[in-house]
């Protein structure tokens, strides 16, 4: 499993010792993507595929309502920076735990779906997740004080 931590490591380095107001930093118009709002949307990611999907939990949704389905990539003025990276760790705990009691080879049918998965093809799905927006991390990064890097 070292790719999917590679890439949540990865996306906790980008958080490290921004203000609140540099994770809410926008790309450029008509862009609204944030630094808070992928960790937020990673959170929500990290529930969504392992917990409601493949072990079919009833637990809600991270960071939307009905009314609003983009408060995980737009979060509102009173989102907190320092609590939503902390959801973004439990949840990669409760990732963690469910992939440790599961093989590989284990399958489950996500939601809407009309096919059963297997684990083997989750953790990749997670991977191409965090791929992508590891990349959006890291100009959003460099937008905000010229950090790069992996």
């Amino acid at each position: 499993m070292a790719y999917p931590e590679y890439y949540r490591a990865t996306v906790a380095m980008k958080c490290v010792g921004l203000t609140p107001e540099q994770a809410r930093a926008r790309s450029m118009p008509p862009s609204t993507l944030s630094l808070h709002g992928l960790v937020r949307h990673l959170a929500g990611v990290e529930r969504w595929w392992f917990q409601q999907n493949f072990e079919r939990r009833d637990v809600p949704l991270l960071f939307l309502t009905a009314d609003n389905p983009d408060l995980d990539f737009d979060p509102p003025s009173d989102a907190d920076f320092a609590a939503d990276p902390e959801a973004w760790r439990a949840e990669c705990v409760v990732s963690r735990e469910i992939v440790a009691a599961h093989d590989f080879d284990d399958t489950a049918r996500p939601l809407d779906w009309y096919e059963d998965v297997d684990l083997r093809w989750l953790v990749l799905r997670m991977i191409t997740e965090y791929a992508q927006h590891c990349g959006h991390l890291d100009l959003l990064r460099e937008g905000v004080d010229g950090r790069t890097g992996a």
